[in-house]
């Protein structure tokens, strides 16, 4: 077998930064599906920015100006831009800090851009200056069930909100999710769509188990050697919970896009297979993201296709270079 050298130490020594831009709804699941891309390349050559940051307003502002932080008026926009081109030329930024325990705003602090940079927030793909300074772009799309589930969970135990207030900042936030943030989607090189699973909606709750649709831009450059397949021994001989794949195209004439629908749960050989697949091709050794277990949800799985879709794309960022 030919080993490919390793690539982290590729992008250690590149000059470039490659920016990963991540959007959607506030509890859509964001940071989720980039979460391969820092286990296998590590904190040293992966940071984050949240644009929660870059609020102009704190808690009690938007209250008293009657905006949520889904309106582009409530955000610094143009300062996230002028500092998302010093971060792509490699200068550190002054970057604000906002607490979402207290509401208000937290001192700045010095930013100093890792190789891979990845932005996650509501405006991310907001504006032509974003998406020309962003590599690679994610949509994430659950379904408006889905998403009320996870808001409620997530901000009554990690943001000390009560049910009732949740539910009624879901209600004064839909409009401008609609207005401003649903737009983003069709800048997006990729789209994740999530909804409940057909074997039983009780399954997210119970393991995380959810129909997990990803629609993705046909690639405009392809990679020798490069190539991500299923074990089909493994998917059809150790299996022995309930899942499904399925592809189809959608779209229109020149921007028909492919969708690759996951529902359930399949065995981790199928994974573990992947995940061998982009050792051999990134030279990255160990790469076990899902080590010790037996079963990996179909979220997993389009995580995975996600990082080797992400590596590909600064693989291609290398060789023009």
């Amino acid at each position: 077998m030919h080993l490919h050298p390793n690539f982290k130490n590729t992008i250690a020594a590149s000059p470039y930064i490659f920016t990963i831009g991540v959007a959607g709804d506030s509890g859509s699941g964001k940071t989720t599906f980039t979460q391969g891309i820092r286990d296998i390349f590590g904190s040293d050559l992966v940071s984050t920015i949240t644009l929660d940051d870059y609020h102009r307003l704190d808690r009690e502002g938007r209250a008293r100006e009657g905006l949520t932080a889904l309106n582009p008026a409530a955000n610094r926009i143009e300062l996230l831009e002028q500092h998302l081109v010093m971060l792509r030329r490699g200068v550190p930024i002054e970057k604000p800090v906002y607490n979402h325990t207290t509401g208000t705003f937290d001192p700045p602090v010095i930013f100093r851009p890792t190789k891979i940079l990845i932005l996650e927030g509501l405006h991310t793909l907001l504006t032509p200056v974003l998406r020309r300074y962003l590599d690679f772009t994610l949509f994430v799309d659950p379904v408006r069930g889905v998403k009320y589930d996870w808001k409620l969970k997530r901000d009554m135990a990690k943001r000390g909100y009560s049910k009732e207030a949740v539910l009624g900042e879901i209600v004064k936030r839909e409009p401008e999710y609609e207005r401003y943030i649903a737009p983003q989607k069709e800048f997006a090189d990729a789209v994740i769509g999530i909804d409940y699973s057909e074997y039983g909606r009780a399954l997210g709750n119970e393991r995380d188990v959810y129909r997990v649709t990803l629609s993705q831009h046909r690639m405009k450059h392809t990679i020798e050697n490069i190539d991500l397949s299923l074990d089909l021994y493994s998917i059809l001989s150790l299996s022995e919970r309930n899942f499904a794949l399925e592809f189809q195209t959608c779209g229109k004439g020149g921007d028909r896009m492919g969708e690759l629908v996951i529902d359930g749960e399949l065995s981790a050989h199928v994974v573990n297979r992947l995940e061998r697949s982009i050792e051999e091709q990134t030279g990255v050794r160990p790469i076990s993201i899902f080590r010790h277990r037996q079963y990996v949800t179909a979220a997993d799985l389009a995580k995975l296709i996600l990082c080797w879709r992400i590596i590909h794309r600064r693989i291609f960022v290398e060789q023009q270079g």
